[in-house]
């Protein structure tokens, strides 16, 4: 073998290694993150985790990315542990598949369907058609169908160049003299594991050892430790992406380490004794990438099968290996490695966004009661402590989001993440109005000042409508509701009418002297608090509609919408203006706010 065989191995090798990658992009976008989401809402029992954990594995071509994934999901809390053992045993039996879909190269026969099934004669096809679609095709899901086609065909041509230049080896005797110290059980399970750990991916390796296989040199015998090594080798992505994670996170990775190695060694051990009795003649007998298949799901279901019955040892070895430590459960936490699926990191960032939105909500709920009923400490505290929460929760979801953007989207993904990035802004600012608001109660507790009874009564109006928005515009972004994101227009417009109303009420008190200038400021600064929280709740209703509709001409809407004479914008509009309608104004002097020593 020269150093051209040698370089069009590794080229061949890279190829393969691109192909596959494509391959399982495509898939991933192909299903749009519900793979994913199929596995966090429906692995609640260890059996069904396994069927899940084999059909998603079988389908993104790879369980290193499977288990990487249940790690990142038990990391976020989404997942419990119990529920990714079951998971993390059916990728083993998934990945099995990649090995079938390889032995295709070493289909032979002269008949025409034997020709068509030979990837060299049936992948130009696949590839001319992937790129057709890639290239002719605007819908997004034609195009990621052809991504597939085309990493199918990529990789197959990798393998074939492979298979072509290691068959030089098959006359070579030093080569073949080499391979008969990997018959050694322990040498031949630490080759596979130190290659798998290497390139880390078993599906890779299982290629490359069918590719070897084409030279007609490696015996069964060769192969079987191999296949076994490459098993345990495989969990060092898993080991490697829980550096920093969460306890139950490490133990996931470790659950799926200690599950190859057990079984590596239960099924190893099994098989060599009895093949020490029986003298098993197929051992000796020349693999091939057909055999060599058998070999890798048979070991894997063998394995699981075992192993599965005692999932809950496995859960309390992996316990005992990361021992408990106290963690900060409640701090906002997203996981980078759903990163590489963005379907499920946009629903994870739809998840906090909601989290944030509910806090902002309440935070503002809770200063408004400190207008109402007066200042309260323990009440006081909560929201300075949820403010700071809720400016946490806009630095993790702002930076995850940006990663997130420049990331390959689908159509939905990308209308999510613009609709997050704009959004998580007002939250922090209402967050920012409660604390304002807070200072206000605050400012009046200690200058022993307070609003007379009517212009309390004029303020809960105001209170009462701000709820209500509050309530809609929240709800709405929830649950992606646009008609009732409908709502928060006209209601916004009911709001600002209410702070111009009561502001000119507020100057005419002062023009007859029944309010003091300080309580005056004091008073005009809690409206403005009051309608800034009401336009963030407008801000988040418009985002909304607008990225759904794919149009950012914010200003040419409203002044659309706020310019029709009839409609629905009218007809709610003139509900939320009946609803609250301020109390019939009495004398200047009663009316609005007056200064009242305690």
């Amino acid at each position: 073998m020269d150093l051209f065989s040698v370089l069009s191995f590794i080229g061949g090798l890279a190829l393969f290694l691109y192909g596959m990658n494509v391959m399982g992009d495509g898939l991933e976008k192909t299903s749009d993150g519900r793979l994913e989401k199929t596995l966090e809402k429906m692995s609640n029992t260890t059996i069904k985790g396994l069927l899940l954990g084999a059909g998603v594995t079988a389908v993104i071509q790879s369980s290193s990315a499977t288990t990487v994934m249940v790690v990142g999901f038990v990391n976020s809390g989404i997942m419990k542990l119990y529920q990714a053992i079951g998971i993390i045993m059916g990728a083993n039996i998934g990945t099995t598949i990649t090995g079938w879909i390889l032995s295709l190269t070493g289909v032979e026969g002269d008949s025409l369907v034997m020709q068509l099934v030979q990837p060299k004669n049936f992948s130009p096809i696949v590839a001319i058609i992937g790129i057709f679609l890639i290239m002719f095709c605007k819908d997004g899901k034609k195009k990621n169908i052809g991504s597939i086609m085309v990493g199918f065909a990529v990789l197959m041509f990798g393998m074939t160049t492979m298979s072509s230049a290691m068959t030089p080896l098959a006359d070579n005797p030093d080569f073949a003299n080499f391979l008969i110290i990997f018959q050694n059980p322990i040498f031949g399970i630490l080759a596979g594991a130190l290659l798998t750990a290497v390139i880390q991916s078993s599906s890779a390796s299982v290629g490359i050892l069918q590719a070897l296989s084409s030279t007609g040199i490696i015996s069964i015998s060769t192969a079987i430790p191999i296949v076994m090594g490459q098993n345990i080798g495989t969990c060092v992505t898993a080991l490697l992406s829980c550096i920093g994670a969460k306890k139950n996170a490490k133990r996931a990775a470790f659950v799926h380490l200690y599950f190859n190695i057990i079984g590596t060694i239960i099924v190893g051990t099994a098989f060599y004794t009895l093949n020490a009795f029986l003298n098993f003649s197929f051992v000796n007998e020349v693999a091939t990438p057909a055999s060599i298949a058998v070999i890798h799901t048979c070991f894997n279901v063998i394995v699981t099968v075992i192993l599965f019955p005692f999932s809950k040892l496995l859960e309390k070895l992996a316990c005992l290996t990361i021992k408990d430590k106290v963690e900060d459960e409640d701090a906002p936490f997203l996981d980078q490695r759903f990163l590489n699926t963005p379907g499920l990191a946009t629903e994870q960032c739809h998840k906090m966004a909601v989290k944030m939105a509910t806090l902002s909500k309440k935070t503002i709920l809770d200063a408004l009661l400190l207008i109402e009923n007066g200042y309260d400490e323990k009440l006081a505290q909560n929201i300075i402590e949820r403010e700071d929460a809720i400016d946490n929760y806009e630095d993790v979801l702002g930076s995850y989001l940006v990663k997130l953007s420049s990331k390959t989207l689908s159509v939905s993904d990308s209308k999510e993440v613009s609709k997050l990035l704009h959004c998580i802004g007002d939250f922090e600012r209402i967050g920012d109005h409660a604390l304002n608001i807070h200072d206000v109660s605050k400012e009046m507790q200690q200058k022993k000042i307070s609003f007379s009874p009517q212009a309390m009564e004029e303020i809960k109006v105001m209170t009462n409508a701000l709820r209500e928005i509050l309530d809609i515009a929240i709800e709405a972004f929830n649950n992606n509701d646009y008609s009732l994101a409908d709502k928060v227009e006209p209601l916004e417009q009911v709001i600002d009418n209410l702070r111009d109303k009561l502001k000119k009420r507020h100057i005419a008190r002062l023009r007859e002297g029944g309010c003091t200038i300080e309580l005056g400021f004091i008073f005009s600064d809690l409206l403005t608090n009051y309608e800034r929280v009401s336009d963030h709740c407008s801000n988040i209703a418009v985002c909304m509609i607008q990225v759904n509709k794919e149009s950012f001409e914010t200003h040419e809407y409203l002044h659309e919408i706020r310019g029709y004479e009839f409609g629905q914008y009218k007809t709610e509009y003139e509900s939320f203006k009946k609803k609250y309608a301020l109390p019939e104004n009495t004398s200047p002097k009663t009316a609005e706010p007056v200064l009242t020593h305690s």
